[in-house]
């Protein structure tokens, strides 16, 4: 008998444990200005109609970023996005279902980018950071982690060319880490460090929905953006 590809010579006798992966799915929505995350309605026991992260079952012949790709792809119909192996969770009791351990990964993605109708289909929702719903096992955990995942990764690498729209406003900018930190950000001290990485290009354009005197747009740098992904930096902004 062949199981995964190994005979049973190697492994007999072995427990089987069930491997999933979750997808914790952040955007940032420009018009609202909010971090948010995308939820889905629980489709199966145990905790049927919930709120939780998007998730599967690893199959037997596909690898772990493969089945996160995959439970991306059929939530928002997005291939090619900003997706992350974060943590692993496997405490004994986590599910009451069976013995599962879980993979989290982290995504960003732009708001009004999924197809709204395969979340509509999956009665999914996308959540403000600041009033989640109790989800389903240790998924409000998985999201806390995620947080502060991120938190991290602003300090140190750039973030926002996977939130925002391709032109942006610095006061947009500077929403989003303020939601990222959830904490206030000195705006003139934030703008002297983001400007001093030359991360960004000032455009002759500017947005005016919220002055008669407007605010110019900005875009990224996209070869000083993947420069700092790769080298990185160190900027407080609190």
């Amino acid at each position: 008998m062949i199981e995964h590809g190994l005979t049973n010579k190697y492994y007999y006798g072995t427990d089987r444990l069930l491997v999933a992966v979750d997808c914790i799915i952040f955007g940032f929505d420009v018009k609202a200005q909010q971090l948010k995350l995308l939820l889905f309605t629980r489709e199966v026991e145990p905790f049927k109609g919930m709120w939780s992260l998007i998730g599967s079952f690893v199959k037997k012949e596909e690898d772990l970023n493969a089945a996160a790709q995959r439970v991306l792809h059929e939530l928002t119909g997005l291939n090619e996005v900003f997706l992350e192996q974060h943590k692993t969770y496997g405490s004994l009791d986590r599910d009451p279902g069976d013995r599962v351990i879980s993979v989290s990964y982290w995504s960003l993605i732009k708001v009004e980018d999924p197809d709204r109708d395969l979340i509509k289909d999956h009665k999914a929702r996308w959540f403000p950071i600041q009033e989640l719903p109790e989800l389903v096992i240790d998924h409000n955990q998985m999201v806390t982690d995620a947080l502060d995942k991120i938190r991290r990764n602003a300090r140190y690498r750039p973030i926002g060319f996977e939130l925002l729209p391709e032109k942006f406003t610095l006061p947009q900018l500077l929403k989003l880490y303020q939601e990222i930190y959830q904490t206030p950000i000195d705006d003139r001290n934030f703008r002297k460090k983001i400007l001093a990485t030359g991360l960004l290009k000032k455009l002759n354009t500017k947005d005016k929905t919220t002055s008669k005197k407007g605010a110019f747009h900005y875009t990224f740098d996209q070869e000083k953006y993947q420069e700092l992904l790769e080298k990185g930096f160190d900027i407080e902004f609190k």
